[in-house]
């Protein structure tokens, strides 16, 4: 009973000293990885992902690659203004910004921690225009800047009884190491970053705002969910409950009452 107790002491101890707040929401995040560690291990993958995936990806100035990577500046532009007039310049102050588009039929795009964004030539059929694009990269940009990957990787480090030391680089331990691997689909022919469900809805409400700020009507995202949801139609999908993404009526729903707030952002 003692050694329960006490297990029980240090795991309430270690979760109050590892606690962050996530920008704009507010909500309490688990965090026991710094972007000391976690960011170079990002910076790794994507150099790898693109070394291993020269062929498709597209040259700067091709024209799709050039209207992503122009969106993306904008974006990139938005959430530094929001950050540092906050005061959350600090956990962005590392970042190392990069857009890169791939040519590949998979409806995708993702952002790692650090700001190494990929999008998918497959998604944009869906997204049709810039504002369908924005709502895209600024979902999958909320998701770094709520620090979800090292909220994930933090839960699974305590399952799995795997300790973190500060300037510890936990690419020399294999157990985090391959923690990393599985939850950016790292050594895959797609990279797919898994969150949880409200971590997705979170990342919608940031998304939405950042949007909003480079200058793109927000009310525009349900227009693309709708779409997505259109063109993920004849797909196999789980039921909600057993998916790590909300359902599409969740989604759109959940967007139609973040609105709001983003219009307040908007100017044209």
């Amino acid at each position: 009973m003692k050694k329960l107790f006490l297990a029980a002491s240090i795991a309430g101890v270690l979760l109050f000293n590892s606690c962050s707040t996530v920008p704009l929401t507010g909500r309490s995040r688990f965090d026991l990885v710094s972007n000391d560690q976690v960011l170079p291990m990002a910076f790794q993958a994507y150099s790898t992902f693109l070394t291993e995936n020269k062929t498709t990806v597209l040259p700067a100035s091709n024209a799709q690659a050039l209207k992503v990577k122009t969106i993306g500046s904008r974006l990139i532009t938005a959430v530094k203004s929001y950050m540092n007039s906050n005061n959350y310049g600090n956990l962005i102050a590392d970042y190392q910004w990069e857009v890169n588009v791939v040519q590949n039929n998979e409806k995708n795009a993702w952002c790692m921690p650090g700001g190494k964004i990929v999008v998918y030539t497959g998604i944009l059929p869906v997204t049709q225009d810039d504002a369908g694009l924005a709502t895209v990269m600024g979902h999958e940009i909320a998701h770094a800047i709520a620090g979800h990957s090292a909220e994930r990787m933090s839960q699974e480090m305590v399952a799995q009884g795997v300790g973190a030391a500060a300037g510890v680089a936990l690419s020399k331990n294999p157990k985090t190491q391959s923690i990393f691997n599985t939850l950016y689909g790292v050594g895959t022919p797609v990279a797919m970053l898994k969150f949880s469900r409200n971590q997705e809805l979170e990342a919608d409400r940031l998304g939405l705002i950042f949007m909003a700020m480079a200058g793109f009507n927000p009310q525009s995202a349900t227009s693309f969910w709708n779409r997505m949801s259109a063109a993920s139609a004849g797909a196999q999908k789980p039921a909600e409950f057993l998916s790590t993404h909300p359902s599409d009526a969740t989604r759109i729903a959940q967007i139609q009452k973040y609105l709001p707030e983003a219009q307040q952002y908007y100017k044209k």
